[in-house]
């Protein structure tokens, strides 16, 4: 009995959690898709870009502010250019207009909601489909192994909740040998 009160404190607080940060984070994402540009702007986990079209991923973009500051930072793996730096919410990670394919990213809370929440995200990437979930600030997708990211799924949830990550997030291929992280 005490087990099952527990578990029902824990999933209340994770809720009001939940509820707390929806009243006060602005928090979308979007994908530039090859042939379609700017998609419409997806929030808690819905798909940003494509599944089963077979189009690259060129850039992201992801608004989370409170009271205007930024609480996010993120970056792109682009072909031919490798890692770009970090960029803060409403910024551009990746490219347009250059016909380059979005290989992996990398997102993190800032302030005062890396401690207090997770950011989750997964990458659909070119002959692999839906990859494992990434955690605050390790890379998903792929490098080196010339494969276009399609789509990013990203999610907030409360600090140190149990999750199923799924998987392996990130695949990187040096010199013909594979490198799983």
């Amino acid at each position: 009995m005490k087990k099952i009160c527990s578990l029902i404190i824990f999933c209340m607080c994770v809720m009001l959690a939940q509820i707390s940060f929806a009243r006060n984070i602005d928090f979308n994402y979007r994908a530039h898709v090859q042939n379609y540009g700017w998609m419409p702007a997806v929030s808690d986990g819905e798909t940003a870009g494509t599944v089963g079209e077979n189009l690259r991923m060129e850039a992201l973009v992801i608004n989370m502010t409170d009271g205007g500051r930024n609480m996010i930072r993120y970056c792109a793996h682009i072909e031919n250019y490798g890692w770009l730096g970090w960029q803060n919410s409403g910024e551009i990670a990746g490219s347009t207009n250059q016909g380059l394919r979005m290989e992996a990213v990398r997102i993190k809370l800032e302030s005062r909601y890396a401690e207090k929440f997770d950011v989750y995200y997964r990458a659909h990437v070119q002959n692999g489909g839906w990859l494992g979930w990434a955690k605050n600030g390790e890379p998903a997708g792929t490098a080196g192994a010339s494969l276009r990211m399609e789509a990013i799924q990203i999610k907030i949830l409360p600090h140190g909740m149990s999750y199923n990550r799924g998987g392996t997030a990130f695949y990187e291929k040096r010199n013909r040998s594979q490198h799983y992280i």
